[in-house]
């Protein structure tokens, strides 16, 4: 409860154990094991510093925080323990406080959103469990997204943008470094993983807006934001990552307030042991890095743990107000760290520290704050306030009325999907297939034509082939008709000479025989002339030499010698 402008912790003895509000943003620690009250600390400091004024944040791991909203109840224990502390005097009175219930699946609150961008890619490597390499190439997905102006909102957008660099891999290989398709392949898969098990609710819009729980309600008191955490603590990594994350958002989110009369807001991290465990260096080494810091915009972080161990020295060293119940030493190493507990606080003479936290019992715990000048007192065992609000888990119906009656309901009920990667790389799909769709028909087309020209000039080559052939054929029977025509002509002249020929050989032979019968009618002429006048002669010299020679009878001798005569010179003749 708030007391005297003090965060009231508890009583050590008839002694106020109290917080500084100047001081509660020094961080802070509950711890101890299991049973020993950490969940009812953590109630009464949450509902001390709503009195405040702090708006506060708060994960619900086992459902019975959600009670705040509702006013506590008497009972034998809790009467007893106001009596005992005389908390009635102070003011004590069961009251209900203002409450917003948020949860990352939906179901026990308003969905607690943020986009992938917002996460960015080394928190995203946490939750996807990836090695170094695969968180090295999510490095360059993100730094690619940027570069290229594409918005990182939801899961479906990672995963299309991780399948787009896979196929354009040799593009942006030369500019950001190898892009390997095994280790592109195997961040898909854990994306997908994720989306299995519902973590694609996480991503999506409308994302947080963290002033939106920088807020009071009417009459001053600071809001108490409950994270229902009943299904997520079941993904521990996701859980502790998450919580991680809405812390770097308060950090990077707020301006610089320095050390401010009381904090802006209280953040408290249960089961923070998730936050260490497995987490790398660079992890670690933004995780000091934001608690160091963040005290600066007026936030504390408490820390609540089973053992402080479990917190690196270099964070632990950070936390100012302590809150240490029972720790059980039953082994060497419980020992040994119930020891370092004890030590780490600032011994009171009174009592034996190590001694004491081990016989503390439930409700009780080892307190030591930061007094005004930031110096730690030293360690008081307290008995710590019960709870103003309900103890437990809270009803269904009452959770629902609860959740409605939010003035954030209508902004972050709905979800929202607008314009980003994945609607951007599925147009960009589209449209490459598209114009790859028209760069084939266009293909295509110019095969078509091409092919249609080829057979076009095969088929103009054919005819020009066949014209070729059919006026060679036409040459070669227009040659041959020639040959013919001329064979033809040739056999007619020779026909014709031959004719002529014979005509003039039957001319000659006309006249050949006419000139034979004129020369026989000739030669008959001349015969009959040469007979008779060689007869004539003959007769004529026969007579004279047979008139010399002997009368008669020589005269007919005569006549015959002088007729053979005659013809053997006609004979003569014409044989000339």
């Amino acid at each position: 409860m708030y007391w005297e402008n003090r965060i009231l912790v508890g009583k050590s003895g008839d002694e106020p154990v109290c917080i500084s509000p100047k001081m509660a943003n020094r961080h802070g620690m509950i711890a101890g094991a299991t049973g020993t009250g950490k969940t009812v600390t953590l109630k009464v400091l949450a509902e001390s510093f709503s009195d405040c004024g702090v708006p506060v944040f708060l994960a619900d791991v086992k459902g019975d925080l959600a009670g705040m909203c509702s006013p506590g109840t008497s009972n034998e224990n809790v009467d007893k323990r106001v009596t005992d502390m005389g908390l009635a005097q102070l003011g004590f009175d069961f009251k209900a406080y203002p409450t917003c219930f948020w949860d990352v699946y939906g179901k026990g609150g308003l969905p607690l959103r943020t986009t992938i961008s917002e996460m960015g890619p080394l928190l995203l490597s946490r939750i996807l469990g990836l090695n170094d390499t695969q968180a090295d190439i999510l490095t360059v997905i993100f730094r690619i997204a940027d570069d290229e102006g594409l918005l990182l909102i939801d899961s479906k957008d990672l995963r299309s943008m991780l399948q787009y660099v896979g196929e354009n891999a040799k593009e942006y290989t030369l500019k950001y470094g190898n892009i390997s398709k095994q280790s592109l392949g195997a961040v898909l898969r854990s994306v997908m993983a994720l989306e299995a098990e519902g973590g694609d609710l996480f991503f999506g819009e409308p994302a947080l807006n963290i002033g939106d729980w920088l807020c009071t309600d009417n009459t001053g008191r600071g809001t108490i934001q409950v994270l229902d955490c009943r299904e997520l603590i079941q993904y521990p990594t996701m859980y502790a990552t998450f919580l991680l994350w809405m812390m770097s958002e308060l950090f990077e989110s707020l301006p610089e307030v320095g050390d401010p009369e009381k904090p802006k807001m209280i953040f408290f991290f249960d089961e923070a042991h998730l936050l260490f465990d497995d987490a790398s260096k660079v992890l670690l080494g933004k995780i000091e890095q934001v608690v160091k810091l963040i005290r600066s915009k007026g936030v504390g972080i408490y820390f609540v743990t089973q053992n402080p161990s479990d917190i690196p020295g270099g964070v632990l060293s950070q936390l100012g107000n302590k809150v240490q119940h029972a720790l059980h030493a039953y082994t060497p190493a419980e020992q040994k760290g119930a020891k370092a507990a004890a030590q780490s606080f600032r011994e009171n003479p009174e009592f034996d520290t190590y001694e004491t936290l081990l016989e503390l019992g439930t409700g009780e715990a080892l307190v030591s704050v930061l007094d005004e000048d930031g110096v730690p007192t030293v360690v008081k065992r307290c008995t710590i306030l019960p709870p103003q609000s309900q103890m437990g888990a809270l009803d269904d119906a009452v959770r629902d009325t609860q959740i409605k009656g939010s003035l954030l309901y209508t902004r972050y009920m709905e979800a929202q999907d607008r314009d980003s990667a994945y609607e951007f790389l599925q147009r960009k799909s589209l449209a490459d297939a598209e114009a790859a769709q028209q760069a084939a028909e266009e293909a295509q087309r110019q095969k078509e034509e091409a092919e249609a020209e080829k057979q076009r000039q095969k088929e103009e080559a054919a005819a020009e082939k066949q014209r070729l052939k059919e006026e060679a054929a036409e040459e070669k029977q227009r040659q041959k008709e020639l040959e013919a025509e001329e064979k033809r002509r040739q056999k007619e002249l020779e026909a014709e000479e031959k004719k002529r020929q014979k005509e003039l050989e039957a001319q000659q032979k006309a006249l050949e025989k006419e000139a034979e019968k004129r020369e026989k009618e000739m030669r008959s002429e001349v015969k009959k002339v040469a007979s008779s006048a060689i007869g004539t002669l003959g007769r004529e010299l026969g007579n004279q030499v047979g008139s010399s020679v002997a009368g008669s009878f020589g005269k007919r001798l005569g006549g015959n010698v002088g007729a053979s005569l005659g013809r053997g010179i006609l004979s003569t003749l014409f044989k000339l």
